[in-house]
């Protein structure tokens, strides 16, 4: 009976990890980890608690990871653990490299000297920079990286320093770059979860100006069949990107929010691009899906709306978190920004 360890296990992908690691490996124990951020929430993880061990832990403290690894005779490491949010790192940029590269290296680091038989490093399709609007083509495993923003640099610097550890220790690592995930469980702060808690509250739906700017899209049960495709066979020592191929800009984003809460188009409102806003992502998953036979199994179309319709039914998950939230988001206008 192997043990899995996730880390950033009270967060959105990986409370949706555990609870699907839980219902289709009951066998396996299950570490889940979580530092408790503002993003962070142990309810979460309340249906499968009695199945799992959870520990409040920062994976930035490398004592404490090397207890947690040895104390649970932990045998792979899913490491979700990040922060995440694009618009905080432009204010509090330090807080992203210490997390999101320091504490990457320092798991690994532990990970390292306990000897681990896989670490599995989740990473973002923006470690690539972005893509133009009209540009035909998409991001490989193969493309340079060229992050924009703090938050992108942060998780660059984190791949490259799991890939040192792999060439440098033998660390046996694999890498997933995600496209934009959606699902329950999302913080109310990223774009889909934000557009609905305010439309099923009738309050105004911020659009960056630049409302043509896309992104892909991803269920995040898809990601989480993904990620364990690349557990159980994928080749160690290599990146998988994961994504759908299903693109929408801002602005469709927000119609096909407030056609599903059935709510009008006169609450979508303007507001200021932030800083580096990227373009667009498209990943090339064609890799995943030739090697370990991956393929997406939830329509955007259905996804959004059962997306939509969770938020509705669990009201009391998310207006208790709506006070977290540490940024305003037009809060760095007129501080430095090069627009």
């Amino acid at each position: 009976m192997p043990t899995l360890l996730v880390t950033g296990a009270a967060g959105f992908i990986g409370s949706n990890f555990v609870r699907h690691w839980v219902h289709l490996h009951p066998a396996d124990a299950v570490v889940a980890v979580d530092l408790l951020t503002y993003a962070g929430n142990q309810p979460n993880l309340d249906d499968v608690a009695a199945a799992i061990t959870f520990i409040r832990a920062d994976i930035g403290d490398g004592p404490a990871m090397r207890a947690v690894l040895e104390d649970h005779d932990v045998d792979v490491i899913v490491n979700f653990a990040a922060e995440s949010h694009n618009s905080l790192a432009i204010l509090d940029p330090g807080r992203f490299m210490r997390t999101n590269a320091l504490g990457t290296q320092v798991l690994c680091d532990a990970a390292r000297l306990v000897g681990v038989e896989r670490f599995h490093h989740v990473s973002t399709c923006e470690v690539y920079g972005d893509l133009a609007l009209d540009d035909p083509g998409a991001f490989t495993e193969d493309s340079p990286y060229r992050p924009r923003t703090p938050y992108n640099a942060s998780k660059a610097a984190a791949d490259h320093i799991v890939r040192a550890y792999y060439e440098t220790f033998d660390l046996p690592i694999t890498i997933t770059n995600c496209s934009n995930n959606y699902g329950p469980y999302q913080f109310p702060e990223k774009v889909i979860p934000l557009f609905t808690t305010r439309a099923l509250n009738d309050e105004s739906l911020p659009l960056y100006e630049s409302t043509a700017n896309q992104r892909e899209w991803l269920h995040v049960m898809d990601h989480c069949t993904a990620i364990e495709l690349v557990l159980e066979s994928g080749r160690v020592g290599e990146t998988y990107n994961v994504g759908s191929g299903v693109e929408a800009s801002i602005a469709e984003i927000a119609d096909l929010v407030l056609t599903a809460a059935g709510k009008p188009a006169t609450l979508k409102t303007i507001v200021p691009d932030r800083p580096g806003h990227d373009r667009r992502y498209l990943l090339d998953s064609s890799k995943l899906r030739r090697e370990l036979g991956w393929e997406p199994t939830i329509s955007f179309a259905d996804g959004l709306h059962d997306t939509v319709m969770w938020y509705a039914d669990h009201r009391e998950w998310w207006e208790q978190l709506l006070d977290r939230a540490p940024v305003i988001e037009d809060a760095w206008v007129g501080s430095g920004d090069k627009r």
